[in-house]
């Protein structure tokens, strides 16, 4: 495998950019109008979570419907994300980009009026899809817009604001929940919406690559979405199934089928949706392994963390959100100074110490327990900020930069694709690892306390109950059992979040040799400075 990129067969345009007139095309202006719309969406990723026991409450749903208010969602993005990307290789991200916008607004205000949870899990599925057009398009933008030079801190910028969005979720959801009602958590996508369509319709500029893709991989596309649907739903749903179960394992080989019948498709066509000379550039390829391993590694440990917060510390979701300030604040200061530090020093260092940095932050978060104070709750969740503001920066500007211009939403829909495939499987991996510490340790746990041996089909409830950090109290025990049951259930899922975040800090450490074998994009030069700055 090469550490050039030969992708980019046809020589860059070297023709002089014709000069920028009005905000049409400017790219400060580009990076806050297509931030408003990824703001939109990142928000959502994490505000609808508060809103599910309202929602179940409100419309008498069962705890499946409202799991298929998160899964559908999730399922849709993550299937979809490459296909929407090439889209806007194809038509322009500037179209992409809007439709995504409107459609993804629209989406939310339909939620918002609807009263049978059936049309709540399709509009979501729509967000999702939607979300999907809107994502690469963005990063698409970013690339055509920037030149080299400046990308680094525009991909800076991008992240800081789906860091900060990401992690105020909670707090916005909390807040809206609380005082207004559960529809308010989508209606409020409708004004940013709005907002966003104007700006990206005074200010976008479409830049169409010469050799852009005029054709579709209709096949590519199905045996790509078949694939990632058959990742994606088995790791969504192994805390269910179970890893031993054959619905697991019958999912996950035939995502192995459908990938390899993919790359053998993609090798014969003229036009393939992905085309694989992509993954001669050793930087992109290892771009992309460090953009699953840090998601793996953060989504995961970061599950159980707002567990913790609020079942074992008994906190508020706006009171967990505001314990986690100090991972938000950190990704925002982090992110555009580590786009400046990348566009100086080049990804490798930031990245391999970004990623460093995150594994230390993990091992000293194994070691919190049942009376751990806010003081090295939020060193640990600074340190993981810091850690990771280089890698959400460097990762993206590694695979997009090492793309050609023409397949810059290509790139961008495989970046959000790995985060999404490393976040389903550090969370499904990182559960099944709480779960098995949990089946061994609660038995032991419970009888030395004293308590009452359970019966085979109660302690399995029980169990599971340990796993989320619950306490699985029965009304009108006495409060001598009552404590005892708490302290066991709290102790043995500390343990379990400990030995998880042991797991996540060597997936860190081996995304930190990953990252060794990054470097600066070999196309950013070719496609940048299309506007000026």
């Amino acid at each position: 495998m090469s550490s050039q990129t030969p992708v980019a067969d046809a020589a860059p345009d070297l023709s002089v950019p014709e000069p920028r007139k009005g905000l049409r095309g400017h790219p400060w202006l580009t990076l806050f109008s297509v931030a408003i719309g990824v703001m939109m969406v990142a928000l959502d990723g994490t505000i609808v979570a508060i809103a599910n026991p309202a929602i179940k409450q409100d419309l008498g749903a069962s705890l499946a419907d409202v799991q298929w208010i998160t899964n559908g969602y999730m399922l849709a993005l993550a299937v979809s994300l490459i296909t929407a990307g090439k889209l806007g290789d194809r038509f322009g991200h500037r179209q992409t980009f809007l439709i995504g916008i409107l459609g993804f607004a629209a989406a939310s205000g339909a939620i918002g009026f609807s009263n049978e949870v059936a049309l709540v899990v399709g509009f979501r599925v729509l967000q999702g899809l939607f979300g999907a057009l809107l994502m690469p398009a963005a990063l698409g933008l970013l690339r055509a817009t920037f030149p080299a030079e400046k990308l680094n801190m525009a991909i800076g910028i991008w992240g800081m604001v789906i860091g900060a969005s990401t992690a105020g979720g909670p707090i916005v959801g909390g807040l809206l929940v609380e005082h207004v009602s559960w529809q308010s958590v989508f209606f409020i996508n409708v004004p940013v919406g709005v907002l966003a369509l104007v700006l990206g319709l005074v200010i976008l500029k479409d830049h169409r690559a010469e050799n852009a893709p005029r054709s579709f991989d209709v096949p590519g596309i199905v045996l790509l979405s078949g694939a990632m649907f058959c990742l994606i739903w088995p790791l969504i749903k192994a805390s269910e199934w179970g890893w031993g179960d054959m619905k697991t394992w019958g999912f996950l080989i035939g995502a192995v089928v459908l990938f390899v019948l993919f790359a053998v498709l993609e090798s014969k066509v003229r036009e393939p949706l992905i085309p694989l000379r992509m993954f001669r550039s050793l930087p992109l390829t290892a771009g992309t392994v460090l953009m699953v391993l840090m998601a793996f590694a953060f989504m995961g440990g970061l599950f159980f963390v707002t567990f913790y917060l609020q079942n074992v510390h008994g906190m508020t979701p706006v009171d967990s959100g505001l314990h986690l300030l100090p991972l938000t604040g950190m990704m925002i200061v982090g992110s555009p100074l580590a786009g400046a530090l990348i566009t100086k020093l080049g990804p490798r260092i930031p990245l391999v110490g970004g990623m460093g940095l995150t594994a230390v932050a993990m091992y000293g978060m194994s070691g919190l327990d049942t009376n751990s104070s806010t003081g090295p709750m939020s060193l640990w969740f600074a340190l993981l900020g810091l850690g990771l503001a280089p890698v959400m920066v460097g990762a993206t500007e590694v695979i997009v930069g090492n793309a050609p211009l023409e397949l810059s939403g290509v790139a961008g829909g495989l970046q959000q694709a790995a985060m999404q495939v490393g976040g389903s499987l550090g969370t499904a991996v990182l559960g099944a690892v709480m779960a098995s510490r949990v089946d061994n340790e609660l038995p032991t746990n419970w009888k030395t306390a004293g308590l009452p041996p359970l019966p085979p089909a109660q302690a399995s409830q029980v169990s599971d109950a340990v796993s989320a950090g619950i306490a699985p109290v029965p009304k009108g025990t006495p409060p001598e059992f009552a404590q005892k049951i708490t302290a066991v259930a709290h102790d043995t899922f500390v343990s379990g979040m400990g030995l998880a975040f042991t797991v996540a800090c060597g997936v860190a450490i081996v995304a930190a040799v990953v990252a060794v074998f990054t470097k600066r994009g070999a196309n950013a030069e070719a496609g940048a400075g299309v506007g000026h700055i």
